[in-house]
């Protein structure tokens, strides 16, 4: 550790850029410390946070009365909590610890702003919060990894530009004029994660706390997995690449393996990745030329994933004793190795062959989870552990705790992923499952997830195992920075201008490798080129989405009871979207049509099936089954594992907000009438007033304005604008 030296910042700051003659005199600066500390106490803390809420979502779905009776803790509201919490809570803060000492020291430089430093951290513990408040209240757009509402999208916006202008200003005045790999994986997350968050947050608000998207139906479903497969791709995968270029040298005390395959490896999977989104959407209503250019990208996204692997591992070569001795380096490999895993499956579940089976299962939560766990958790752990000691200028407390963490989290990921491939295997064997009669073998879907229950207690343990080692690593850390005192502003001395290295001088890649603006330019380029292929004729061909004259916009009344189900987070556990597969339409009835989903702001068609597909349910049940349904899913489903909504009986439709949402809508394009908007209150008083009139016949008293007559006359409504085969009904 550099001895500390006795200057003041302020003054060395504020003296004027050296002369060309004296570029090489000794300058000192110093780092800026307690920002990286700061997120990584943020990072530990919300990490926390999200894998006991994990957990506890993992656990409802084995026993439904952990759902804790009460609207705000119901699996349907918590689990986009869980996710926001673990990606851009955990995840993120470590994003910005790695990212902000790194970067001061491959640029030679303190980060450019103070200021902007603080802002960047305080305003994203502020979205975090925002999103802690908002999701168990039900505030949601239920666009997966993208539910918050557009105030705080715009809040998100501002402290990524905030970010930016910190790195951006950084690279700026660095002293060293090469910019060194990782820093070019930073550049690509800070302007594709703008570019994805800015497309996909397109909506129009309602009100301060509800918004409609500005896509609509295959469209908004094509731009949604264009930013979900790519928030995997530019949050969770590029930065924490840099992160692995800049830290795994360091703790194993030598080079990277290759400096070619790292540019390689940078070009071809930011170029590649932006195009892979399609392979969400197989077999859905999305066109078949989307689908096919998502499957072909794919498959070729395992050359550059398995280069930046191989890269990474090989950079350990003559160093795997110390592996064997280090825990840090021993995450660091686990890492490495759930990343080649997580970039393999990738690709072979894009197979449609392979997607046929696995989609809907409990495979890709399995899938998702390797990545997660071991390579976004593994790699920040050690991170953590490198940080903390070089930070409070001590060693490590205890080697032997973080160890024994390492091991608890790798049996942890093994209890965790297992069950769950398991359950996956069973359930899409399962419900594609015939009789030599030509039947389906398990006609009732809920006996393909009574089947799979005690997968999902696993799971938990698992889930309870990888939290005990967080909560041993909180310990160690602790001790750790006990022992020592932060060295908040560390010194550095490094010449005015550092001169590039010299094995590098003489590459053609060099010359973009300083001069950032251009490195930019052609990474934004890079990233464009995919998403334009695949929007442009998708909102320009109409023939892409083929109109259906049957169907209408949805009632006062069915919009509401949508906006219900949306705020139950139904979509977390329900699909809309009927594959054209015999087993499907057979269980279900006539498959999904793109046509059918014009109106649809924002499309539901889900991402796992807990419970049956829902797109064909509109007249299949009487009222009076969805209102016993609702109440008490036991009753109509004998150990469904679905937990009761009895605030759906006792709470109102908000008929002040009927009229907003109508006209928003048809700023958006829904052909409402401006007659049937002034009188859409009246209008939805009638059919509620239909339906409870139903139910009474059947002994059931309901007031027409409670909310769960809005949801059932949603649900009655699904998938009935266009004539359904009989079975469908059956």
């Amino acid at each position: 550790m550099s001895t500390k030296v006795a200057v003041d910042e302020r003054a060395l700051r504020s003296i004027a850029p050296p002369r060309v003659e004296d570029q090489d005199a000794p300058v000192t600066f110093f780092y800026d410390n307690k920002i990286v500390r700061n997120f990584a106490i943020a990072s530990v803390f919300w990490g926390i946070a999200g894998m006991i809420i994990g957990t506890l979502i993992a656990f409802q779905l084995a026993n439904p009365d952990l759902n804790m009776g009460t609207q705000y803790t119901t699996f349907g509201r918590i689990r986009p909590l869980h996710t926001n919490a673990v990606i851009f809570a955990f995840v993120g803060n470590a994003i910005f610890m790695g990212v902000y000492y790194s970067l001061q020291r491959l640029c030679k430089a303190r980060m450019y702003s103070d200021l902007l430093s603080k802002l960047n951290f305080w305003g994203w513990q502020l979205i975090i919060v925002a999103a802690l408040i908002t999701l168990p209240l039900g505030i949601t757009t239920s666009k997966e990894y993208a539910e918050l509402e557009w105030p705080i999208d715009i809040a998100i916006t501002l402290v990524w530009v905030v970010f930016g202008w910190n790195m951006f200003g950084t690279i700026a005045r660095r002293r060293e004029k090469h910019m060194y790999v990782a820093i070019w994986f930073y550049i690509a997350t800070f302007l594709t994660v703008a570019v994805l968050h800015i497309v996909n947050s397109y909506e129009m608000p309602v009100n301060f706390l509800k918004s409609y998207s500005g896509y609509a139906g295959v469209q908004d479903a094509l731009v949604q997995w264009w930013y979900g497969h790519n928030a995997v791709a530019f949050f969770l995968t590029t930065p924490f690449l840099g992160l692995m270029y800049y830290f795994l040298p360091k703790a194993a005390n030598r080079p990277v393996y290759s400096y070619r395959l790292s540019i390689i490896h940078f070009w071809s999977l930011i170029f590649i990745y932006i195009w892979a989104g399609p392979h969400h959407l197989l077999y859905t209503a999305l066109p078949d030329w989307a689908q096919s250019l998502g499957v072909v990208f794919s498959v070729m996204l395992i050359a550059p994933s398995w280069g930046g692997m191989i890269n990474g591992l090989l950079t350990l070569r003559g160093a795997w004793d110390k592996v064997r001795e280090e825990p840090v380096l021993k995450f660091m490999v686990v890492a490495i190795t759930a990343y080649g895993m997580a970039t393999f499956e990738g690709p072979m579940l894009s197979l449609k062959n392979v997607n046929a089976i696995a989609h809907f299962t409990d495979w890709i939560v399995a899938h998702v989870h390797v990545g997660a766990l071991g390579w976004n958790g593994f790699l920040t752990f050690a991170l953590l552990y490198w940080l903390f000691p070089r930070l409070y200028n001590v060693k490590l407390h205890s080697k032997k705790l973080a160890n024994t963490h390492f091991w608890l989290g790798t049996l942890g990921i093994l209890f965790y992923a297992i069950p769950m491939y398991w359950a996956g295997f069973t359930q899409g064997l399962m419900w594609k499952q015939f009789t030599a009669e030509g039947t389906l073998q398990y006609p009732n879907f809920l006996e393909t997830v009574l089947q799979i229950v005690p997968m999902y207690y696993m799971r938990g343990i698992g889930g309870v195992l990888y939290l005990s080692g967080v909560f041993l690593m909180v310990y160690n850390l602790y001790k750790t920075a006990k022992a020592g005192s932060l060295i908040g502003d560390e010194p550095a001395v490094a010449p005015a201008i550092v001169k590039e290295q010299s094995h590098n001088a003489g590459h053609w890649h060099s010359w973009i490798e300083k001069r950032p603006t251009q490195m930019a330019i052609w990474a934004t380029v890079a990233i464009l080129i995919g998403g334009l292929v695949e929007f442009i004729p998708a909102f320009v061909i109409k023939s892409n989405v083929p109109t259906i004259d049957s169907v209408k916009p949805y009632t006062a009344l069915e919009l509401q009871g949508r906006d219900l189900y949306i705020k139950e987070g139904c979509v977390n556990c329900h699909t809309q979207m009927v594959r054209p597969f015999r087993s499907e339409t057979e269980r279900y009835g006539e498959y999904s049509k793109a046509g059918e989903f014009v109106y649809d702001h924002n499309f539901l068609w889900g991402s796992k099936r807990t419970g049956p597909d829902l797109h064909r349910v509109g007249g299949k049940y009487p009222h009076s089954w969805h209102y016993h349904h609702m109440l008490d899913p036991t009753s109509m489903s004998p150990g469904s594992i679905m937990p009761p909504y009895p605030w759906l009986f006792e709470q109102e439709i908000d008929l002040n907000t009927t009229q907003d949402k109508l006209k928003t809508l048809k700023k958006l394009g829904v052909p409402y009438e401006d007659e049937y908007i002034a009188n859409a209150n009246q209008e939805l008083v009638m059919q509620a007033d239909q339906i409870t009139a139903d139910l009474a016949k059947e002994g059931l008293e309901v007031k027409p304005e409670a909310e769960i007559v809005a949801l059932i006359a949603y649900l009655q409504r699904l998938g009935t604008d266009i004539k359904v085969k009989a079975e469908a009904a059956e």
